[in-house]
């Protein structure tokens, strides 16, 4: 059977081309389904019982030597050329989205550590103004010794709960992420502070189409 009948056949039993999932080897499904299931309703329900906010925490980097140009008009057979810095910027974002809308970020240069994140776990429950349960992945740094110390003693202001590994598909914050890798053509960036710059405008904007509050 050719390609394409292959296609009409797939067709005829009710199936059609779909860009995959990216799902790692690595992930544990039971694990997944005990979180939706269990885990996460049991969260929901003590925040709501407690008045506090959820707020899904995400970790990620922004690079100019991984980032594509984007797109321009040019004429039919002619390949449109950009001119880029040829360096290598990266600038590290940390940002949180609540479940009605409300978002919260930083923007550093230096090393994801413990200060980082803590700093800003600090930021997100004073604009929250009430206790956060803060929902990220499996980080190192969100499990270490540093982080759990301070845990313990911002117990009534911040209460943290981790996701399953391998499973960023679990965390709505990974679509802010990815809309930031879209639309900030990281590769024009001429320096570090023009990326940040750049960064900072966008994820401000996208704040003021939800709830607006202040980046950190």
């Amino acid at each position: 059977m050719t390609g394409q009948g292959v296609g009409l056949w797939l067709r005829r039993h009710g199936f059609t081309p779909q860009r995959p999932a990216r799902r790692a080897y690595k992930q544990q499904p039971a694990a997944v389904r005990t979180w939706l299931d269990e885990d996460y309703p049991a969260i929901e329900a003590r925040a709501r019982a407690e008045g506090a906010a959820i707020a899904w925490v995400d970790q990620y980097g922004l690079r100019s030597d991984a980032a594509p140009p984007g797109r321009s008009w040019t004429p039919e057979g002619r390949t449109p050329v950009v001119r880029v810095a040829g360096k290598r910027l990266r600038v590290n974002v940390m940002s949180a989205v609540a479940s009605r809308g409300a978002s919260w970020f930083t923007v550093f240069t230096e090393r994801f550590t413990a200060t980082v994140f803590t700093g800003f776990l600090n930021h997100v429950a004073r604009q929250a103004d009430r206790k956060v349960y803060v929902i990220a992945d499996r980080h190192p740094v969100h499990r270490s010794k540093a982080v759990r110390t301070w845990l313990e003693t911002n117990a009534e202001r911040i209460e943290l709960h981790l996701m399953p590994g391998y499973s960023p598909e679990l965390n709505p914050d990974e679509l802010l992420n990815a809309d930031l890798k879209r639309n900030v053509n990281a590769s024009r960036a001429r320096n570090v502070d023009r990326l940040a710059h750049e960064t900072r405008r966008f994820l401000r904007r996208r704040q003021r189409q939800r709830v607006c509050c202040t980046d950190w």
